[in-house]
Formats: structure tokens, sequence, C-alpha cells
């Protein structure tokens, strides 16, 4: 019984990184929908990763920790890089046509991804009621984007997309979470971002003549390195499919940022659906601890 208070403290510290964590992903997406105005997204996306990369290094090396670049797992790494980087392509996307609380919303369905595939990758249990609350919060998923409907635009499908690359790569950073240092992963990470996306950038680059959008692109490096790296942490803490629920937390920062920042604010339809998807994810959590103390 001992071990359990300071596990379940354990608990808490992984949702509280986790919440830290969307907060500051939140207003990177928010300075990717904003600089979409004027450049395309191959060159706001590179400039995500590169700069990202350029601040990893730059602290690795005044910290004299150069020797993290070194990975026992590279296969697992490349792999976690790439399925980041298709997200990020796939979501910025997204924002260039649709508001940031709508998109995001529809790619809240990768927590039921998570839960779904942790359990032939990680070995986690999946019963009826959890299969229940998938199948709930993607119909939830649906009322946001409404197929069919005459505001849907195929754009809606994108981060739909993004939530299944988002996903495999929430279960291979815990793969590796524990096993290799923090910094090994998140730097991986950009670098296999940067390098991918500098494959296009001869055909997509635009220089910025705005100091402003300099300052930009270069607090999206700043704001992945430290995004990336509390979620890493967030799950030495905890498991994939106890901390997939939470990231629901992020509508909070959603609604107030893109309110603030954009002007917008989601229709009454969408509102419902983002409940729906959020409720699907609360009764996980109920049930899963209801298992936890019958097991």
């Amino acid at each position: 019984m001992a071990g359990a208070p300071e596990s379940q403290r354990s608990f808490f510290r992984g949702v509280l990184l986790l919440f830290i964590a969307v907060g500051i992903f939140t207003l990177l997406d928010s300075c990717s929908k904003y600089l979409s105005r004027w450049y395309p997204v191959p060159s706001v996306t590179w400039a995500r990763y590169a700069a990202n990369l350029v601040v990893l290094l730059a602290f690795l090396g005044a910290t004299g920790r150069l020797r993290l670049l070194k990975t026992a797992r590279p296969g697992i790494q490349v792999a976690r890089g790439l399925l980041l980087a298709g997200a990020t392509a796939l979501f910025f996307t997204s924002l260039t046509v649709l508001p940031l609380a709508e998109a995001s919303a529809i790619g809240f369905v990768m927590p039921l991804f998570l839960a779904l595939l942790a359990v032939p990758m990680l070995g986690e249990r999946m019963d009826g009621a959890r299969l229940a609350a998938v199948v709930v919060g993607l119909a939830g998923a649906l009322l946001v984007a409404r197929p069919g409907g005459a505001a849907f635009t195929p754009y809606a499908l994108l981060p739909v997309g993004m939530a299944v690359c988002n996903a495999l790569y929430q279960i291979l950073t815990r793969k590796v979470a524990g096993v290799e240092p923090a910094l090994t992963s998140l730097v991986w990470g950009a670098l296999v971002g940067a390098l991918l996306f500098s494959l296009a950038l001869p055909c997509y680059w635009v220089t910025p003549t705005d100091p402003f959008h300099w300052a930009l692109l270069g607090a999206m490096g700043v704001l992945a390195s430290v995004g990336h790296f509390i979620l890493i942490k967030a799950y030495d803490h905890a498991s994939a499919t106890g901390l997939a629920p939470f990231f629901y937390l992020q509508f909070a920062w959603i609604l107030v940022v893109g309110w603030l920042v954009f002007g917008d604010f989601p229709d009454g339809w969408s509102l419902v659906g983002m409940g729906v998807i959020a409720g699907s994810g609360l009764y996980v959590i109920g049930h899963q601890r209801l298992a936890v103390r019958r097991g």
C-alpha cells in the first residue's frame, strides 16, 4: 500500500506536464496559422523544425551534452520523426482553411486512436466499454466536421490523418520513454523533420520581410522544443492509455487562444461535438479507475 500514494502522485505529475505541453502546442499551432497567411505551409513547417533543431543543438552544446545525439534505437527514432513531420504538415495545412478550434477538435480523435493502437503495439488492455467510448468520441468528431453539410471542406479530413500519425508517434514515444534520455528523443524528432522538409524547401521558400514574422518563426522552434520535452517527461510518469483522455484538456487552451488571437469561436454543433469527444474521454478515465480498484 505504501507505493500507492507515490504512484498516484507520479500519475498526477504526468497529467500536469501534459496540460502544460498541450498549452504550448496550442501557441505553436497559432503561430503556424498566423504565418500561413503569408507563407506556404512547407516553408512554415520547415522553419518549425529547423528552429527547433537549432535550439536543441545550441542547448546540448552549451551544456556539454552533445553525446545525447547518439541513440540506441535509431529505427524507432527515425519512425517517430517521420510520423511527427507528417502530423505537423497535415495539421498546418488544415489550419490554412479551418478555424483553430474546429481543426483541433477533429484532431482530438488522436487519443481515441491512441487507446486503440496501444493494445497491439504496447500490450495494453481494451475492453468493450473503452471501445464504446472510442466510437462515441469519433461520433463527436463527425458532429464537428459535419461531412455532407454546406460548411464541410475536405480540409476537415486532414486533422484525422494527423491524429493517426500522432497516435503512432505517441506510442513510439512511450516505447523509448525511460529507455533513452528525453533530449535524445527530442533532438531526433527535430532532426528528421528538418532534413525531410529541407528537401522541399527550394520549391516553397519565401523570405520574410517583417521582423515580427522572423521572431514568430524562431519562437516556433522554442515552443516545439519545450512542448515536446515536457510531453516526453509526462510519459515517464504515466502510461499512454492513462494520459490519453487528458489530451482533451487542450480544449480550454484552444477556445481561449482561438477567440483572443483570431476572433474565432465554435458554433453550437461544434461545441456539442467537442463535449461528446471530451465526455468519451472522461468515461474512459472513470472506467479505468474502476478497473484498477477491482484488479
